[in-house]
């Protein structure tokens, strides 16, 4: 594989925000993608200590910079899991999925059936 450089782009995320909030529905539909922009930013985050770029980063997960680039966007695409796993591996990294409770006062019960005890 080539060397290829990473030079990152600086990006103000406070400002784009701040500026993106005055547009109307940006802040339900910003909400609404929370997950997937919280992915976006781990992913980008581990790209960048890895120290490698779009093209090789797909080079390493034997596909294309675009497609690298659709999975670095929010939205528009649903990795799988096995493609996470490959995006993982190539910038060095283990893939971590969880599942956080939502405060007790959300807490659900299955079907509305509630647990009997024993005895």
């Amino acid at each position: 594989m080539d060397e290829l450089k990473y030079d990152p782009v600086s990006h103000d995320h406070k400002a784009f925000l701040k500026n993106a909030q005055k547009r109307e529905g940006f802040n339900k539909a910003y909400n609404d993608l929370e997950e997937e922009y919280t992915l976006v930013r781990e992913m980008l985050s581990a790209r960048s200590k890895s120290g490698l770029t779009q093209e090789a980063v797909a080079e390493l997960m034997g596909t294309t910079k675009s497609a690298v680039s659709r999975l670095e966007s929010a939205g528009k695409h649903a990795p799988s899991l096995t493609t996470l796993k490959k995006y993982a591996q190539a910038v060095g990294c283990h893939l971590k999925i969880e599942f956080i409770p939502k405060s007790s006062s959300s807490n659900h019960t299955t079907g509305g059936v509630k647990k009997q005890r024993a005895g």
